[in-house]
């Protein structure tokens, strides 16, 4: 499976990465067949959410580190390197730019966005102290 990443570098400007997960069978919910699963990811909360037609959120951070997955609508969004992508149902995306300038987000035509955030727990990402770690709001 893939999902993208927006993550920051050290001088705070943010970038995608295309990250692959391997999956593979697991006896999940027996008498089912065997699911093709990940490894699992620790997870504090969800949260549900709708970005109506319009929505526009200026250049922001992420509050934490957290998983967006789009159920519906279409949404653009650009990084502080210029890079620009568009995402639509089916799309998950890893937010760890939590410092720095982050991410420019725009709602695109139609009935706007209905999304998950899965929050994280509060934990130094690889190679940073807790210091570093922005705090959930």
């Amino acid at each position: 499976m893939n999902y993208t990443r927006i993550h920051c570098d050290a001088t705070g400007d943010s970038h995608f990465d295309d990250t692959h997960v391997e999956v593979a069978p697991v006896d999940f919910a027996p008498p089912a067949p065997p699911l093709h699963l990940a490894t699992p990811v620790a997870a504090e909360r969800m949260i549900l959410c709708h970005l109506p037609q319009g929505w526009v959120g200026e250049w922001h951070p992420t509050p934490r580190r957290q998983f967006y997955i789009q159920l519906s609508g279409r949404l653009e969004v650009e990084v502080s390197d210029g890079e620009v992508r568009e995402f639509g149902a089916g799309s998950v995306v890893l937010l760890e730019d939590a410092m720095g300038k982050g991410h420019l987000t725009t709602v695109l035509e139609g009935a706007g966005v209905e999304a998950v955030f899965v929050q994280l727990p509060v934990e130094p990402m690889s190679g940073e102290s807790q210091a570093q770690v922005r705090k959930p709001r």
